[in-house]
């Protein structure tokens, strides 16, 4: 698997991965009948870096990585991950965090944050927790999760 920056030419990829997550309305703050062009206006807005993982030709996986806030918040990383359906369980995320780590420093960065990572998402917050982030902050019943109700959002930092 390669991780490299996204192309003009991923985007219909990309949104094949964005979609289904977005649909499914587990694990993103995002309006789940959102229409692919904003999704990717979401995905690609400016001042994000975006890229794909891939493996074969195939794209497994995105990710962009931006600044967390602006001014005082700018030496602070933000990322949003996602993995296509079919790759789950392959490393996919793995790799592209801790490419992401990586990508951060050489940019800058001196720490990483996850402004709100869903509780129930138990996969992703013990993948964040063995990369080094911890949970610095727990958001109660923030998340309307389609079938769990209302469920916590974490706030998950590391430094770099």
């Amino acid at each position: 698997m390669s991780i490299r920056p996204a192309t003009p030419t991923d985007r219909a990829a990309i949104w094949t991965i964005l979609e289904p997550v977005i649909r499914a309305g587990e694990t993103y703050a995002l309006d789940r009948v959102l229409e692919q062009d904003a999704a990717l206006a979401y995905w690609f807005a400016p001042g994000n870096r975006v890229f794909v993982a891939e493996a074969d030709g195939v794209i497994l996986g995105t990710y962009l990585l931006r600044a967390n806030q602006a001014g005082g918040g700018a030496h602070v990383a933000n990322c949003g991950y996602m993995t296509a359906p079919g790759a789950t369980g392959r490393g996919v995320a793995r790799a592209m965090c801790l490419h992401s780590l990586d990508q951060a420093r050489a940019a800058g960065f001196r720490a990483m944050q996850f402004n709100f990572v869903v509780a129930s998402n138990t996969r992703a917050v013990a993948l964040w927790q063995a990369c080094g982030f911890a949970v610095v902050g727990t958001l109660p019943r923030a998340f309307a999760h389609p079938s769990l109700g209302d469920v916590d959002a974490l706030v998950m930092f590391r430094a770099l």
